[in-house]
This record gives C-alpha cells, structure tokens and sequence, in this order.
C-alpha cells in the first residue's frame, strides 16, 4: 500500500509537467533534466500510483484517465507548496492580531504608552495586552507562547532569548510646579536631605532604594515619609502634596505640572530592554512591533 513516505514532492512536480508539455523531453528540458532521467521519474510517478499515467502516442505522451483526475489536485498541491515557501507578508493596517507584553507599571507609563500611540495611527486594528511582571516566570511564559515580548533590564538572561537595549534612564527629582521650592533653579544636597520625600518600593514598606545607598556613601540620610509600590500613583501624590520624589525621568518629564531638578549627588540609573524568544524572531509582523517599540523610546527624552 503507497502512502506520503514514498511520494517525493519532485515527483509531482515532473507530473505536472508531463501534464502541460505532453512530452517527455520537453518536460525533462522544462525541468532541467535529462530524458533519461526524466523516463526514470516518469517509472517512480508510475509506480507511485499503480497506473501508465501518460500512454506514448505518435507525437509525444497523452495521459491517463487516472492522470486527467490526477492533475487538478496536483497542480493545487504545487500551488500550496509555493506558497509555504514565501516569506509571509505584514500589512500593519490590515492586521489583526494581540500582542502580549509583561512589564513594570513605570515601563507601562514609558514604553507602552507612546507605543500604543503610534500603533493605533499605524496599525489600528491590534490589540495589546500588557501583564504585570513576575521575574521569575518570563522565560516559561516567553517559551510557552504565553506572551511575546517582556521589558526588562539586562541583567534577565535566557536560552533562545533575544535582546534589544531600549534606553538608559536617568533619575530626577521632582516636586509640583507651585512647591515652595519650585521657584530655584537648583536643589542643594542639603536642602534635599531636608525635604519630606516618597519613593517607589515594589516589594512594599521600604523606606530606602538606590538614592538611600548613594547618600549613605556620604554618611547622610534623607527624610522618607511615603513609601509606594508603584510608580503611577507617584505624579499624582506630588501634584497634591509637598513631597519631593526622586523618580525615572521618562515617568514625569512630559507633566506641565511638575517641576524637575538635577539630584544634588549621583544617582545610578537603569537600563531598559525588550526580550522576545526564538519562535517569534523572524516573523515579520513581530519584526516590525519590535522595530516600533524601539523608535518611539528612542524618541522619548
């Protein structure tokens, strides 16, 4: 009994052209091969298909019944075969598709809402889905096809993981536009140990982060009232109180209402990336989400 194993797909392909040519030289010429070889395919598709397939007649070869029924069906299957070839074609205002990040709610405020922006001018009918981030599950969730990209910094390193470096944030201080301060064109350290401050703590409780390391190396401390555990609530709570917070400059640098100055010592910053895994790599409706991810940050500050 014949089945798949035994078909090759050049097979049909010398078929189809015993089927248009109706000559076995002129098919093996249309294909490349000799006429010896081309007899030889014309044996196997015989064998194939437990039938002549194309009788000799006094000017070359006429098919079968069984090669009339045969032809329609190949030539389709030839059609399709092409097909999985091509490299699939993107049209973004066309698409229709969800896309699914993981990332902080900072990177929500920095790279997914300018992202957003930009897709719905360009390609208005996908849908994103942002999750909250859990470092420990997104290589399993990027693996498992759970989402597709995540934003996070380099230090997240996976097999079949590719990187793209986004941007390098810096931090900044800042208080409402009408804060008694508001009116200096620079913060002394001094001043700034001073001031009632909050900050982001995205375990919960913290008093203290990297701007706390920076002044211990000094031998100083800050004044801390409020602790938070994200950073969207922040700009809100400064527009409304006398609290200063020192915050990723991306988070605040586009609010008319509130009022930026330079850390009065060195503050480490952080890098973003987006990550994405192998299977999505070369699909060109992923290339070109990638591709718009990375103009908008680059056109942020």
């Amino acid at each position: 009994m014949k089945n798949l194993r035994t078909l090759d797909l050049n097979l049909l392909k010398a078929f189809n052209a015993l089927i248009e040519e109706k000559s076995v030289s002129k098919a093996a010429k249309k294909l490349a091969v000799s006429q010896p070889a081309m007899s030889g395919i014309l044996t196997r598709l015989r064998d194939s298909f437990d039938d002549p397939l194309f009788v000799r007649v006094q000017r070359g070869v006429q098919p079968t019944n069984r090669a009339l029924e045969l032809a329609p069906r190949v030539k389709n299957l030839l059609m399709e075969a092409e097909l999985l070839l091509k490299p699939s074609v993107f049209d973004p205002q066309t698409a229709t598709m969800t896309v699914r990040f993981v990332c902080t709610d900072y990177a929500m405020r920095a790279v997914i809402a300018p992202f957003l922006q930009r897709l719905k001018q360009q390609a208005p009918h996908i849908k994103v889905a942002v999750l909250a981030i859990i470092d420990s599950t997104i290589q399993k969730q990027l693996e498992q096809n759970i989402i597709d990209f995540a934003i996070v910094t380099p230090d997240f390193k996976a097999p079949d993981i590719y990187a793209k470096h986004l941007y390098d944030e810096q931090y900044v201080c800042a208080v409402r536009k009408d804060h008694p301060i508001a009116k200096q064109s620079k913060l002394s350290l001094k001043q700034f140990c001073q001031l009632e401050q909050a900050l982001v703590s995205y375990h919960g409780g913290s008093f203290s982060g990297v701007t706390d390391e920076a002044l211990a190396k000094q031998g100083l401390q800050r004044n801390v009232t409020l602790s938070v555990q994200n950073f969207i609530v922040l700009p809100e709570i400064l527009q409304n109180s006398d609290l200063l917070a020192v915050v990723p400059k991306r988070l605040v640098h586009h609010l008319d209402n509130i009022k930026l100055f330079e850390p009065p010592l060195p503050i480490e910053g952080f890098t973003k990336c987006l990550v994405w895994h192998k299977r999505t790599h070369y699909d060109p409706a992923f290339q070109w989400l990638r591709e718009k991810v990375i103009e908008v940050c680059r056109e942020q500050v």
